[in-house]
């Protein structure tokens, strides 16, 4: 028997002792625990407690174990949620050698999660269900904006878990799945097919054993996923024409929405037209962190995630701004530069000295962004940086209390 193991390896010590060489099913010890509520599976799936971590093990042909293990990994550091892939056994020589299923994939079993069953069999209004398709249709297209396709979306395969009233989807089986340089149109819809199907006669199921209050409709409730998947793929990856005298809130408008729903804009593209620019993302999946580093890297400006997003986003709508202007293409460490000089440090330069303590700079201009957005939607037309900081430092900031001073707290 051989283990493969993701590092570090320190998983696989208390895992060792396992009966591995028998089948999954026989397995029998204190160390295995009953989860309740789970989803329907088409192989063994065991759960074993180890050192205080709960191990979900499936059991499945060695060629679908790695093709699953390896899968899971690259998810993840797509930053696309899905279970930890730990590890697989294989050549487990006291298996039966009939078994077709002969090794086994090991991944943590992700805590504080609920399963579909559990959301549904409760009293439902109309919140639980929108919160759980919402769910499953974000995770479905973080799925394809990587180029995944599923093959076996469904309520069986995710686990949700409660996020400030709203509720986040993981997928919990991959072995299905496939990796592509990207989607057509024709494999996604296909996935959304595939998915619309399968949660239908998992709600039928439900309803069949009197699991699901007697006004929701599962056909209803699965054609409204895919009315909801077409709506979030379209918001993400629609094009749209730019007013001339408005192109660079527009731009950064569109881009806040992205970040509002998870995502990021990978590429920000201007297609000239005789109607004026034509405005195209290519979207990619939000990674933690990612923006405050690129930020930093390239302004020096340390600022918290969504306060980095913000800035990068304002930086990019500077950048195809000028480029607009200018005629040809301008360099990344180019438009940072000359957005730090032109844009970000006046915006700063002009706070008060004893204004310019209670808040950190990056919330500041943060904050000033925000204000144009506000201003602008107001005016109906974009107020411009200048105004919007002269308005914010007059209305605004004086409001923001000082921090604390700790050396004067007794």
């Amino acid at each position: 028997m051989r283990f493969v193991f993701a590092p570090p390896a320190d998983h696989a010590l208390g895992l060792l002792t396992l009966p591995w060489t028998q089948p999954l099913a026989d397995w029998r010890g204190e160390r295995l625990v009953e989860v309740g509520q789970q989803g329907i599976a088409r192989h063994v799936v065991r759960f074993v407690y180890d050192d205080g971590t709960l191990y979900a093990l499936k059991e499945l042909s060695e060629r679908l174990a790695r093709r699953e293990y390896r899968l899971l990994r690259v998810m993840a550091d797509l930053n696309i949620p899905v279970v930890e892939a730990v590890g697989i056994a294989v050549d487990r020589g006291g298996a039966d050698p009939g078994q077709p299923d002969d090794a086994i994939l090991i991944t943590k079993f992700l805590r504080y999660t609920t399963t579909y069953r559990a959301v549904f069999s409760r009293p439902l209004g109309v919140q639980p269900i929108n919160g759980l398709l919402d769910a499953l249709v974000e995770l479905l297209v973080r799925l394809h904006l990587s180029g995944f396709f599923w093959g076996d979306c469904s309520l069986s395969n995710t686990l949700f878990r409660h996020d400030a009233g709203t509720l986040e989807a993981y997928l919990v089986d991959a072995e299905t799945s496939e990796q592509h340089p990207e989607l057509t149109d024709g494999q996604r819809r296909y996935d959304v097919e595939l998915t619309v199907e399968r949660v239908f006669g998992e709600l039928l199921d439900l309803q069949a054993g009197g699991l699901l209050p007697a006004d929701v409709a599962p056909a209803d409730i699965a054609e409204d996923l895919r009315r909801r998947y077409e709506s979030l793929w379209q918001e993400l990856t629609r094009e749209e024409i730019l007013h001339p005298d408005k192109q660079r809130y527009e731009i950064a408008e569109r881009l806040r929405r992205l970040n509002e729903l998870g995502f990021d804009a990978a590429e920000v593209e201007l297609i000239p037209t005789g109607e004026g620019y034509k405005l195209r993302l290519r979207t990619r999946v939000a990674e933690s962190g990612h923006n405050t580093r690129q930020l930093f890297l390239r302004t020096g400006i340390d600022a918290a995630e969504n306060q980095a997003r913000r800035l990068l986003n304002d930086m990019a709508g500077f950048r195809t701004w000028l480029e607009q202007k200018q005629g040809h293409p301008v360099s990344e460490v180019m438009a940072a530069s000359r957005w730090l000089e032109e844009v970000y440090d006046p915006v700063i330069a002009a706070i008060p000295a004893d204004l310019r303590g209670r808040l950190q700079p990056a919330e500041i201009f943060s904050e000033v962004l925000e204000h144009r957005r506000y201003m602008s939607e107001t005016a109906g037309r974009d107020v411009g940086i200048t105004a919007a900081t002269r308005d914010y430092i007059k209305n605004v900031l004086p409001a923001v209390p000082p921090p604390i001073d700790e050396a004067t707290v007794t």
